[in-house]
């Protein structure tokens, strides 16, 4: 006869168990999310590589929602285009569209866009996406932002801006090539993504986003060029994709709103500052599963970073199936983004899990937590690294080990 104690012993594993398996299920995009598909088209446009910028928002505009403008060959030349709320735009393989290099044309009003300035966000984007349901970018065309491109009346590029910002420590007045905010089911599917002026894909306080089998590439040098952004966002799938640019690869991201629910799949990076969370993660950031993930010469691995100025939890993060190659950092979960930050924010980083982790050229690894009281607190399984690895841990509670055998020229 089973004792009343061990009764109870046993109730209370099962339910711990329970809890477990149902939180694992949650870390990952809520939706059953399958390839998308290209909607029929409402008008089919050649481009003759000049401005099409009304052309192109006129169509937009008049396209029925549930359809598409299809660019179907040629080169297509716009300021700022907006998408409206149902109707989508598809970049046939061949046709490129391309963002002017007028600064004045994405201009807010306060004659900041292309400078250098203290003050910041004077651009609007490229492509907006707001408040919009069922929009997307779809087709195997190519978006280039021309951020090396001379701006027009000016002897800088968009890049060149980012850089004088860097030494002058002000702010670059570029615009982001696609925003989409306070959206749902928003996708983004085979387009060929390059040169953004400034960070590529931004999607902020959106429910529902789908980026399949996009590429991202822009050269190493281009500053403040991140690939795809999710902030204070859920339900997001980023998948199949190949991001190579000059920041980071995928940063998440949760300074107006917890980002959660969200599956980075199938992925290859190249050149860029990596996987990463944070640096604003005020509003914390869960149940994120990086799943088949290969990175080669990315500055950083697998990355989470903040400060107390810009903290939060993050939590229920699962990195499973990696493998990296020229990887100077290959993990490194820091507290202290900016030594000289103040304020009352204290990151908080704990349930983060490490399976199947192949890194095959040495590196730093680095766990640096906030304090003993909040200690960083990850676990590892079957993680395996090159000999010779650097590890600094700070405040950090590791469960599991690492073993140093690691060899091979690809992943």
């Amino acid at each position: 006869m089973t004792q009343p104690g061990a009764k109870w012993v046993l109730m209370i594993f099962t339910a711990l168990l329970l809890a477990a398996i149902r939180h694992e299920a949650a870390a990952k995009d809520l939706r059953q999310v399958t390839e998308p598909k290209i909607p029929a088209s409402c008008v089919s446009l050649k481009g003759n590589g000049g401005d099409e910028m009304a052309t192109l928002q006129k169509a937009l505009n008049s396209c029925a929602k549930g359809k598409v403008v299809h660019l179907a060959s040629g080169t297509f030349v716009s300021g700022p285009l907006t998408i409206p709320s149902g109707v989508g735009l598809w970049i046939d393989s061949g046709a490129v569209l391309k963002a002017s290099t007028n600064a004045k044309l994405y201009d807010k009003g306060k004659n900041l866009c292309g400078t250098v300035n203290k003050e910041y966000n004077g651009c609007n984007p490229f492509i907006h996406m707001v408040s919009a349901v069922g929009s997307g970018i779809y087709g195997k065309g190519t978006i280039d932002g021309q951020g090396g491109i001379k701006l027009s009346g000016k002897t800088q590029s968009w890049w060149d801006l980012a850089h004088e910002a860097k030494i002058k420590k002000e702010n670059q007045n570029n615009p982001f090539l696609i925003e989409i905010d306070n959206s749902r089911d928003i996708t983004l599917y085979q387009v060929t993504i390059k040169n953004g002026p400034n960070f590529h894909v931004v999607v902020s306080q959106t429910y529902g986003f789908t980026a399949w089998g996009v590429t991202i590439d822009t050269p190493p040098s281009a500053g403040n060029t991140d690939g795809i952004d999710p902030a204070g966002s859920q339900n997001v799938t980023i998948a199949h994709c190949s991001i190579s640019t000059g920041d980071d690869n995928i940063a998440i991201k949760a300074h107006n709103g917890a980002s959660k629910y969200i599956s980075i799949l199938n992925n290859h990076f190249g050149r860029g500052h990596g996987m990463s969370i944070g640096s604003d993660i005020n509003d914390g950031v869960s149940d994120v599963t990086v799943t088949s993930l290969t990175l080669h010469s990315t500055d950083n691995g697998l990355r989470i970073k903040s400060d107390r100025s810009r903290g939060g939890l993050v939590t229920g993060i699962t990195y499973t199936d990696v493998c990296m190659l020229k990887v100077s950092h290959p993990i490194i979960l820091d507290t202290d983004y900016s030594h000289t930050a103040t304020g009352n924010l204290i990151p908080e980083y704990k349930g983060i899990t490490f399976n199947n982790i192949r890194v095959l050229t040495a590196g730093t690894f680095t766990f640096d937590g906030y304090s003993d009281q909040k200690p960083i607190q990850v676990t590892l399984n079957n993680v395996h690294i090159h000999k010779g690895s650097k590890w600094v841990t700070k405040h950090a509670k590791i469960t599991g080990k690492y073993v140093e055998d690691a060899s091979g020229s690809s992943c």
